[in-house]
């Protein structure tokens, strides 16, 4: 666990610093620099360039992780695997390239009516995809060099510190809409270069491959693994599908406040960024290795410790919403989405907590079966938007996440039960999901019981020391819980480590 803990908790200290910087970024700049409808412009334009970003990887990324540790060698040079990883993306970039040139008219025709900003911007498209995609590209490189703490801070911290400077430059008026624009595509440029130069620095690159070292079986495996991986890539954006549906149903406007809740949302995922990124190499290693009892014990590791920890963050965020929607600037253009936050931050419960069980799908040899289920995923998201916009507006969209991973989820863990004999849960789930549950009772006793108590105070003064207090009971409730409970030895023993959590526990 040495490496594997240094790295995860670099990784998460790189994403929480990340969020604190983005939280006050997205809650006091941006909704104070950027119209809805701008904030809705930034917002698809990322999520477009992420979702055909991973399409043009071609599967690289998940191909990288599985294949590495037959390509790893002792002269760190690893048989040329990442000039593979600059080639095959590079084929894909240009694949996706001249399907925006033959399509582009009906692209601009799609969100021109609702949404035209989009019709506007839409060139920059085409080199905010190819940052994207070499950004990811170089981050999984080092994440199989179990080396993630650096391209977490590009990613969550450099990426977001550069909007930030657009941000204020914009809305103080020194930059036009225009440049501004350009200036928050260009960050990802910046993020991609600083990624490629910190691998450089590591000296176990090579851009030359071995074509030797590959024979005519290996290489088939990897084309057809490589490929077939392509179609995975849909799992894992479907909030991002979601986005380009809501700009061309409902316009920027609605777009824009689904992006702020969609933030808060997101930050439920956050631990799992880092310890998804270290458990993955190590989960291609134990199927390489055919020992399944290993896979079979990260998979309950990880999935527990997610869920663990992605119930506690969407609790706390949840007890704070109406506080933090009363403090930012024009909250109350932002409040609607309030059910967002709570659909939202239950589907990214459900994905941290079992997307451990697609990566052990798809780094076994049953691997071509999770077309099926990303068939079903993409089927179901598309399906949902298109049923429950309409009805619901941006809650449909939220809903429609939620019931989608539920269904994926359901089909793919049975599947991996029957056929491999992995199941990721065990009891100790059933306590931390009974511990959840006793916190929002208890959270429901404090609005009856305590909340009225603050009000000889103005209700701003009142509503903050409420949430101040109640988020420091409720929080050391929930850590008193989780060690008395004994849920986690890991858990505990970082726990252990808090002076704080000490006394607590010992009272």
């Amino acid at each position: 666990m040495g490496v594997i803990a240094r790295q995860s908790i670099r990784g998460a200290l790189a994403n929480y610093l990340g969020v604190a910087i983005g939280f006050f970024t997205t809650f006091f700049v941006l909704t104070d620099c950027l119209t809805q409808e701008e904030i809705g412009l930034t917002r698809v334009m990322v999520d477009a360039a992420m979702l055909f970003s991973g399409l043009a990887q071609l599967g690289t990324n998940a191909s990288i992780i599985r294949f590495f540790p037959f390509f790893k060698s002792d002269d760190d040079k690893n048989h040329g695997i990442f000039g593979w990883s600059i080639l095959i993306p590079f084929i894909g970039f240009m694949l996706f390239a001249l399907f925006f040139f033959l399509f582009k008219e009906q692209i601009v025709d799609t969100y021109s009516q609702k949404s035209p900003l989009i019709a506007n911007y839409c060139y920059l498209l085409l080199p905010l995809t190819f940052f994207a995609l070499y950004l990811t590209v170089f981050e999984t490189n080092a994440s199989v060099l179990l080396r993630i703490t650096v391209p977490r801070l590009v990613r969550e911290v450099g990426i977001r510190v550069f909007n930030l400077i657009c941000y204020l430059l914009y809305g103080n008026g020194v930059i036009s809409l225009d440049l501004f624009v350009l200036l928050f595509c260009l960050s990802y440029a910046v993020a991609m270069l600083i990624n490629f130069f910190y691998l450089l620095s590591l000296g176990k690159i090579s851009f030359r491959i071995d074509w030797q070292f590959i024979n005519r079986h290996r290489l088939k495996e990897i084309v057809l693994y490589t490929l077939f991986m392509t179609a995975t890539v849909l799992a894992g954006n479907i909030p991002l599908i979601n986005s380009l549906f809501l700009g061309a149903q409902t316009g920027l406007a609605l777009t824009g406040v689904y992006t702020i809740a969609f933030y808060i949302a997101n930050i439920v995922e956050v631990p799992y960024r880092s310890l998804g990124a270290i458990s993955r190499p190590l989960v291609a290693q134990a199927v390489r290795d055919d020992n399944w009892q290993e896979v079979n014990r990260l998979g309950k590791q990880v999935s527990l410790h997610q869920f663990l920890v992605s119930s506690l963050v969407f609790f706390l965020i949840w007890i704070n919403l109406e506080p933090l929607f009363a403090v930012i600037p024009h909250g109350g253009e932002y409040v609607g989405g309030m059910g967002v936050v709570f659909f939202l931050g239950l589907a990214k419960i459900v994905n941290s907590s079992l997307s451990i069980g697609t990566d052990i799908l798809n780094y076994s040899k049953k691997y071509p079966y999770s077309l099926f289920f990303i068939a079903v995923l993409t089927a179901s998201a598309i399906l949902f938007n298109n049923k429950l916009i309409p009805v619901w507006s941006i809650n449909g969209s939220a809903c429609a996440t939620l019931f989608s991973y539920l269904l994926y989820f359901l089909l793919l863990l049975g599947f991996l039960w029957r056929v491999l004999r992995i199941n990721v849960f065990s009891g100790k789930h059933l306590v931390v999901l009974a511990l959840l549950l006793v916190l929002f009772g208890v959270n429901y006793l404090w609005t009856l019981l305590i909340t009225p108590l603050f009000g000889a105070f103005s209700p701003m003064v009142a509503l903050m020391a409420d949430a101040v207090l109640r988020t420091f009971v409720m929080l050391a409730l929930a850590l008193f819980a989780v060690c008395r409970l004994q849920i986690s030895d890991s858990v505990d023993a970082a726990l252990a480590k808090c002076p704080i959590v000490k006394k607590l526990v010992r009272r």
